[in-house]
């Protein structure tokens, strides 16, 4: 992560210290870090993935709708906010690496350098059934 933008760097450093469950994502959409109570929804440590681009973590916890069919990446709130620019937020399930199928609320949030440099994404996120 040397090699990053030094908001990334802290951000992730931030994120390590929350107690919700945080996903970090560059301006690519690359997964550059999620924190333990990610962990705990996702099914797998980060330490186990590292990172990984958006057209793998996007499908690799297999996001969908109530009725059970795929989301597409573009419909993820955290997708949107890195197409636009702008916060974003939804509910949808995922199928996690353990066979657990868990509702989330995720709310995603542009992260910006000075002067208004876009650097990606951060979505905080919590599981909704409790299950």
């Amino acid at each position: 992560m040397a090699s990053q933008p030094i908001e990334l760097i802290l951000g992730r450093q931030f994120i390590d210290s929350l107690s919700m469950p945080v996903f970090l994502v560059d301006t690519e959409g690359t997964l550059l870090f999620y924190n333990e109570p990610a962990e705990e929804i996702l099914g797998i440590r980060f330490a186990e993935t590292g990172s990984m681009p958006v057209e793998e973590w996007s499908t690799i916890f297999k996001p969908t709708d109530s009725d059970g069919n795929p989301l597409p990446p573009e419909s993820l709130p955290l997708v949107q906010t890195l197409t636009n620019h702008k916060p974003s937020q939804g509910s949808f399930y995922i199928d996690n690496l353990k066979g657990e199928k868990h509702l989330i609320n995720v709310s995603a949030i542009p992260i910006e350098g000075r002067p208004k440099r876009f650097l990606g994404a951060m979505a905080l996120f919590w599981n909704s059934n409790f299950s």
